[in-house]
């Protein structure tokens, strides 16, 4: 795919370079770049992926999305300044796997105990009712039964975007996903096209990162903004 098809809808603040370039992969890990690939410069809590550029393009990064202003002395890399990277990150990913989560039945369950149960549940009822069914949670993502070992309960947007068109390519018909509050916070989930959201309790946890149990509520709830019945005009 084109890095200007990759750009499809992001504001983009400044370029430098050519967008007429081919990109074969997209992520926000240096050590996970290889040739002709898209790095993503991403503010995290510990480390600052500008930080690591360098190394990106060491690796064969030809693309590199900023927020801050740099300067790279090679007239082969293109730059792009955005706003938030971290905020584009999804949308990006989303636009480069072709927006798969478009082509399935997509299920959110957010809370603070039992997504995990509620979306096992779910795959067996619909693949009782004959839906290939997939799942990104706790346990990894399952696709044709086969486990993809994942960090988080919802991993990063290019992770997810990742498996849903693994699952499209296996003709999944439905993906259940543990969304966590973390996720919809850091807007992980942000181009995730559910269908439904389901919510299981609340109870006090993570407040080391949430701080108040408001807050808590609050980055959940932004899972039944997102669903299409909370997005359809009445």
């Amino acid at each position: 795919m084109t890095l200007k098809d990759i750009l499809e809808g992001i504001e983009i603040q400044k370029i430098s370079g050519t967008i007429d370039i081919e990109i074969r992969g997209i992520t926000y890990d240096s050590r996970k770049v290889s040739k002709d690939y898209m790095f993503v410069a991403i503010k995290g809590f510990k480390t600052d992926g500008h930080n690591y550029i360098a190394d990106a393009i060491k690796n064969g990064a030809t693309a590199i999305i900023v927020e801050d202003d740099v300067k790279i002395d090679n007239p082969g890399i293109t730059i792009i300044k955005l706003k938030s990277t971290r905020t584009s990150l999804s949308k990006l990913s989303a636009n480069y796997y072709g927006n798969p989560s478009k082509k399935m039945n997509m299920i959110g369950v957010t809370g603070t105990n039992g997504k995990t149960t509620v979306t096992y549940l779910l795959k067996s009822i619909f693949e009782s009712a004959g839906q290939k069914t997939g799942i990104i949670g706790t346990i990894g993502s399952v696709v044709d039964e086969k486990i993809i070992k994942t960090e988080n309960t919802t991993p990063e947007s290019t992770i997810i975007q990742e498996h849903l068109s693994t699952m499209v390519n296996a003709n999944v018909k439905n993906c259940v996903m543990e969304v966590s509050s973390h996720s919809l916070d850091l807007k992980r989930v942000e181009d995730c096209n559910f269908d439904v959201g389901i919510f299981t309790n609340l109870s006090r946890d993570h407040l080391d990162y949430h701080k108040t149990l408001e807050n808590y509520f609050k980055a959940k709830l932004k899972l039944f903004f997102m669903s299409k019945p909370r997005n359809t005009p009445n």
